[in-house]
């Protein structure tokens, strides 16, 4: 095997796992997985030995964990959204008057820090 082949076995393995980390949602282990692949593909910017068609199934399995990565990114945005919401209810209610007027009414206790068991 040559060493093009072994890198592109070495990344063909390290895009799979990050797949499982990504569908398991381990980002702990993206960073580590990420910061390996990009080295894997570095070394293999400079091989010249490798054909377009050597390259397809990696380009294929990256697209699909880029589109897990997106996905996964949205989610957490979609959380930090959500606990942004929360946290404006917890602060301020508003209701309205008989007079369909608005009125607002600050959370008296901000700054209480709140422990649970």
């Amino acid at each position: 095997m040559s060493d093009a082949q072994a890198i592109l076995a070495k990344l063909q393995a390290l895009i799979e796992a990050e797949r499982a980390a990504l569908l398991s949602g381990d980002l702990d282990a993206l960073a580590t997985l990420v910061e390996n692949k990009s080295d894997l593909l570095m070394q293999l910017s400079d091989e010249t030995s490798l054909s377009v068609e050597d390259l397809q199934p990696i380009r294929s399995t990256l697209k699909r964990n880029q589109e897990l990565f997106d996905h996964a990114l949205a989610g957490v945005r979609n959380v930090v959204d959500r606990l942004g919401q929360v946290r404006r209810l917890r602060q301020d209610l508003s209701t309205y008057d008989p007079n369909g007027q608005r009125q607002a009414f600050g959370s008296q206790d901000q700054k209480r820090l709140e422990k649970r068991a």
